[in-house]
């Protein structure tokens, strides 16, 4: 009797799905989005981002921890021009080997599992640099708890888009991005009273509460619908609705889209368009958005204010810098749901390419008259050297820097991510999300590398007129290739790409 009720309900669910919700079905969409009580579905959001916090505080820890190690008085942690840029670097190495094991713990393990499971290297990656007794320990650490952040930038994403609703699916999913800018600002203000080895420790803490908060909330709908376990994935979406709403049909619409989508995707299915296009546009973007220069600049983001002898002390500018950057995200995270995600994207390169070319013709034309006796040292060197402040002009470098990581931070930053978990279809998500992580870090690990031996060899304003360049590209591949997707359900999005009908995201 419950299979057969169940039966027209379906029906009219992929139908509706089928011509894009009109009329009463547009109605009642908008009647139980109004409907929903989000309190749980925010705490669950919470615990996740818990993750992204720790990465970000890791991914910059380089930043103030790189002067004090290149002035320790031991031999084994001291580091120097050969060693710094590895210091730097190999945590995106790390996070590029969490995004390729994605692939196989997104799809077994599942999403909550998978985030949970980054908290073991990354608790380890900490005690490691607390304890550092030889380079070997601080590298090691780096890579631990670089492995642990590309594990949950594969899958946090994917897990807040698939438990959220198209109502306030492009706020969450601004979260990971808003939580990694405050785990990055908390970095720089506690570096600002605490040494490196304390800095470690206090990375803990996050790791710590994302694991108990974590036990506690449920496992994604679509994924328990992917694993048979249809009790499971109607009790969780229960709990994240509220049992007073109509979370029956969406429940079946998911159950519905899930059954149209075999367990594994097969190389000859590769070539449908369906596929292809949204993990080739989720790919391109995240390498774009790391050609852009953001990781280079947040690693080195000290030394490279001391190089450009900016009027104010370079751990003040980097916490001003983390500040700005966390504003920026804020107001993407309220806004995309009602601009759009293509125009804050276009926003975002626009300012983006304006702040890296006047860093660059900044860097070219003033080089000698105030940036003294700094434009003759390497970067790394530098970050050693007290600030020597000339000229109200070297607010520029530092001006320039806080424009392009808010137009990072408006769009390239966290729309990507959100994008990446939107458009993957359910049956290669997993694994695609752990392609697409694996490409951006590898592409990160590349530019951190040889960033540093680049400024030595041709200048500081050279890296930062290709990420000009770079940024126009992004302009041009945001209004050919990216489709808009807000305010439309997970399954819409699919359909889109099934169909390639454009009314589906009208």
């Amino acid at each position: 009797m419950e299979h057969r009720d169940r039966e027209p309900l379906m029906r009219k669910t992929s139908s509706s799905y089928h011509t894009f919700p009109e009329g009463t079905a547009r109605r009642l969409d908008k009647e139980y989005l109004r409907s929903l009580h989000n309190k749980r579905l925010y705490l669950a959001v919470f615990a996740a981002v818990l993750g992204n916090f720790s990465f970000g505080f890791a991914l910059v820890y380089p930043s103030p921890v790189i002067p004090a190690l290149e002035a320790h008085p031991s031999p084994a942690l001291r580091l120097d021009q050969h060693t710094a840029p590895w210091f730097g670097s190999v945590f995106t190495l790390g996070a590029a080997a969490g995004g390729l094991s994605t692939m196989l713990l997104n799809d077994c393990l599942g999403r909550k599992l998978s985030i949970m499971f980054s908290a073991l290297p990354s608790a380890l990656g900490y005690v490691l640099l607390a304890g550092a007794q030889g380079l070997w320990m601080l590298l090691l650490g780096r890579v631990l708890t670089g492995y642990a952040g590309g594990v949950t930038s594969a899958s946090i994403p994917v897990y807040i888009s698939e438990i959220s609703h198209p109502g306030v699916r492009g706020m969450l999913g601004a979260c990971p991005q808003i939580m990694a800018v405050l785990g990055s600002l908390v970095l720089y203000a506690l570096g600002l009273i605490l040494d490196w080895r304390w800095l470690a420790v206090a990375g803990e803490v996050p790791v710590l509460a994302m694991v108990l908060l974590l036990c506690f909330m449920p496992n994604s709908p679509r994924f328990l619908l992917s694993q048979g376990k249809e009790e499971e994935a109607l009790s969780s979406l229960c709990w994240l609705r509220g049992e007073d709403t109509d979370y029956a049909r969406e429940y079946e619409q998911i159950k519905d889209s899930v059954r149209k989508q075999s367990r594994r995707v097969s190389c000859a299915e590769l070539k449908d368009p369906f596929l292809y296009k949204p993990i080739l546009i989720s790919g391109v973007m995240r390498f774009l958005q790391q050609l852009s220069g953001v990781t280079c600049i947040l690693v080195y983001l000290q030394p490279i204010f001391k190089k450009t002898s900016v009027i104010l002390k370079a751990e003040y500018d980097a916490a001003l810098v983390g500040l700005v950057r966390l504003s920026a995200v804020a107001i993407a995270a309220v806004s995309m749901d009602k601009a759009g995600r293509k125009i804050l994207l276009f926003v975002s390169a626009g300012v983006m390419l304006v702040s890296n070319l006047t860093m660059g013709l900044y860097i070219h034309f003033e080089p000698a008259s105030h940036n003294g006796t700094v434009a003759n040292t390497t970067l790394v060197s530098s970050a050693n050297l007290p600030a020597e402040p000339t000229n109200y002009i070297t607010l520029i470098p530092l001006l320039a820097t806080m424009f392009f990581i808010m137009g990072y931070a408006m769009g390239w930053g966290p729309i990507t991510w959100l994008l990446m978990s939107e458009i993957l279809p359910l049956k290669a998500r997993g694994v695609a999300s752990g392609l697409c992580v694996l490409v951006s870090w590898l592409t990160a690990f590349t530019l951190t590398q040889f960033f540093l031996p680049v400024v030595n060899a041709f200048g500081l304003e050279v890296p930062f007129l290709f990420f000009a360049l770079i940024s126009a590209g992004n302009i041009l591949f945001t209004g050919c290739c990216v489709p808009e997707t807000k305010g439309r359900s997970l399954e819409q999005i699919e359909a889109f790409f099934r169909t390639g009908r454009r009314s589906f995201l009208r």
